[in-house]
């Protein structure tokens, strides 16, 4: 089965004790593998001294966040909240994409992680202390910055720019494989690290989706890898305006994406933008659902038994849509 093995050994040393799992009642450590060279949480620095450790649930939301915003070439920012983006967006400036992807939901950013792509910056370490967050992480502070992060008693700042030069980005995607424990072995898969290109998008209604859309398509599917399925984003230029993650409807997660942009969104809305979609739409009522919220177009894999409907269905609402030919699940 490809390079999966037949049998596998891991051997990994324990880095730390930590103060509980996920709950007070769990014990849990983090282990460490010498073998790995991306840079990672595991193995970030903590820059400041005096700072309460880094907890079970920290650990895994950092982790989401890094792996986030190593999708982007461009300086971009990440909040993740119990391993799922709060918001995220790309910019010119690295504090500009902080701010457009706390404004997507800055109620649920409250007590979350930030990560961020390139060395951050005064500006940037200053937005950020502006409101409560347990860990930032990046690939480097500049002095002026660290000062202003650091007076933040237990905001935690990691480094993970021993390995890098001062920017994060897909080539720092090296790690292979991803795996889940189960009761009784393991769960082993290759990692996601596929990137969707203008050329793998097929049109397929009579409404073509524009340039910006298209750019606007891209970068919501990169961040859409990274939200628990089911999951639905909204996103407007390269930006998130909503996110509905982790339902047992695809309808249901457009519902909350769309409830999430007009309620928690500051500065934007749903109304023209973009809406992506991690697995084929089963039905035309969550495009309609999508649709009612104002947005024009959309992105999803396609292969249903009832994508003709969908695609009549977007038609009748005058939305662009394309398909990716690929899906993107998250259930971890």
């Amino acid at each position: 089965n490809g390079d999966l093995p037949a049998r596998r050994t891991v051997s990994n040393r324990r880095e730390d004790s930590l103060r509980y799992g996920e709950n007070p009642h769990q014990d849990a450590a983090v282990y460490a593998t010498d073998a790995s060279e991306e840079p990672s949480v595991v193995h970030a620095s903590q820059l400041n001294e005096g700072a309460k450790a880094l907890s079970y649930n920290n650990y895994n939301d950092a982790d989401g966040a890094l792996n986030l915003i190593k999708e982007f070439e461009e300086p971009a920012a990440a909040v993740i909240k119990h391993t799922n983006p709060a918001g995220c967006a790309t910019a010119d400036t690295l504090a500009d994409a902080y701010r457009d992807a706390l404004s997507t939901d800055a109620k649920s950013a409250f007590g979350g992680i930030v990560a961020l792509n390139r060395e951050c910056d005064a500006e940037t370490a200053t937005e950020i202390v502006d409101s409560f967050k347990e860990v930032v992480v990046a690939p480097g502070y500049t002095d002026d910055a660290l000062d202003t992060l650091t007076e933040k008693k237990n905001l935690r700042v990691l480094d993970v720019g021993d390995r890098t030069d001062g920017t994060l980005g897909p080539e720092d995607r090296t790690e292979r494989f991803t795996e889940k424990a189960l009761v009784g072995g393991r769960l082993v898969q290759e990692r996601d690290r596929s990137t969707i290109t203008r050329d793998d998008l097929e049109v397929v209604t009579e409404r073509e989706p524009t340039d910006e859309q298209i750019d606007s398509m891209l970068f919501a599917w990169k961040v859409l890898k990274h939200v628990k399925s089911n999951g639905i984003l909204i996103a407007d230029g390269t930006e998130t305006v909503g996110v509905g993650m982790g339902q047992v409807s695809r309808v249901d997660a457009v519902t909350l994406a769309a409830m999430k942009a007009e309620k928690d969104a500051e500065g934007k809305s749903a109304e023209g933008a973009v809406v992506a979609s991690d697995a084929f739409f089963p039905f035309p009522d969550a495009v309609e659902e999508a649709a009612e919220a104002g947005v024009e177009a959309v992105i999803q894999p396609g292969g249903s038994v009832n994508d003709d409907d969908v695609i009549a269905a977007a038609d009748e609402l005058g939305l662009a849509m394309v398909m990716t030919g690929q899906r993107a699940f998250r259930h971890d």
